[in-house]
């Protein structure tokens, strides 16, 4: 028994754009008796500078070799062993990967940090990819480039057939995450196309009331004129966009848009808390002062009984428990001079 033939090239199997696939199943048919042992595979890649480089040694009849780069011509040979020794290469195999096929991912990289007006284009004319294609937090296309306010992204992304009311798990939509951002010219766009005010998140929040988290006023006044009711109420808690003006943000500017937009100081959520309620226990003085001002009413009851100054007093917001105080006295010392 001598050293085994000379084999055939491998036989090409599966190609993707990253992987080959590579077969062998009668090279070394038999040639091993008793003793000469198994026949042992060893499979070179053409490296193109330095010669041939070793990519497998086994005794296995097939191989994938994974990890390639797309569009790229590789070249194999193949030669076995026995204990007698080695057989000569074989002749090589030529093959060529695909092209990477485009996905949902090369679309949302494709403005992932700038506005790449022919790359979308490109993918989307390609027909692999849907245009609302979510990325892996639920955003759709059309949502991230209205969040980013990259407006002719979504000009071109609604000439593909992009839905503007496409919602993600949590319900938010390109109008939401555009309002949220302050992008107006964004928002006029998805209007024009379709987008409406009263949709709601998981949450309960329209649009509006992301626009309020934005401090755009601008955005808040074309919104207002656009049709949008000021006291459209959020599902979840009742609240109207003033109430969410009261929270956190505290935006005296933009509660002051909402209230000479007609907005009701002294409408109630579903606990029967008023936005005065809302920016005392929230410690804002300039906002409490800005809803005395324009007629909110300070000794008016929650479901709980509470009222304005006795949220101020309970989290210990000392600064406005003292404007309260004072605004008592004025009281006081008006009806006493009523009186007399």
């Amino acid at each position: 028994m001598s050293v085994p033939p000379r084999p055939d090239p491998p036989v090409v199997g599966k190609v993707t754009h990253h992987s080959v696939e590579l077969y062998w199943d009668k090279a070394g048919e038999g040639e091993t008796k008793k003793g000469d042992g198994r026949i042992r595979f060893s499979i070179q890649e053409d490296e193109k500078v330095g010669g041939w480089g070793n990519v497998y040694t086994g005794y296995a009849k097939n191989h994938l070799f994974d990890g390639l780069e797309s569009r790229t011509e590789y070249r194999y040979r193949l030669r076995a062993a026995n204990s007698h020794g080695y057989s000569e290469w074989s002749p090589s195999v030529t093959v060529s990967t695909t092209r990477e096929p485009l996905t949902g991912e090369h679309l949302h990289r494709a403005f992932a940090y700038q506005e790449d007006l022919v790359k979308v284009r490109h993918i989307l004319d390609s027909g692999e990819v849907q245009v609302d294609v979510p990325d892996k937090y639920g955003l759709s296309p059309l949502m991230s480039a209205a969040q980013k306010g990259y407006l002719n992204i979504v000009e071109l992304l609604i000439e593909y057939g992009a839905d503007v009311n496409f919602q993600n798990d949590s319900g938010k939509n390109a109008l939401m995450l555009s309002c949220f951002a302050g992008h107006i010219e964004v928002v006029k766009l998805l209007k024009s196309h379709g987008a409406q005010w009263d949709v709601r998140d998981k949450g309960g929040s329209t649009p509006m009331h992301w626009a309020v988290d934005s401090a755009n006023t601008q955005l808040l006044r074309w919104i207002i004129l656009d049709g949008c009711p000021v006291d459209i109420r959020d599902r979840n808690s009742g609240w109207s966009p003033l109430m969410r003006a009261c929270t956190l943000g505290g935006n005296t500017e933009v509660a002051k848009t909402l209230i000479n937009a007609g907005a009701n100081v002294n409408t109630k959520d579903n606990d029967g808390k008023t936005p005065l309620m809302i920016a005392a226990l929230n410690g804002h003085l300039s906002l409490v002062e800005l809803l005395i001002q324009k007629g909110a009413d300070v000794h008016v009851k929650n479901e709980f009984g509470k009222t304005a100054i006795d949220f101020a007093g309970s989290f210990d917001r000392r600064r406005v428990s003292k404007f309260f105080e004072e605004l008592k006295l004025k009281e006081k010392a008006k009806k006493k001079e009523l009186v007399s």
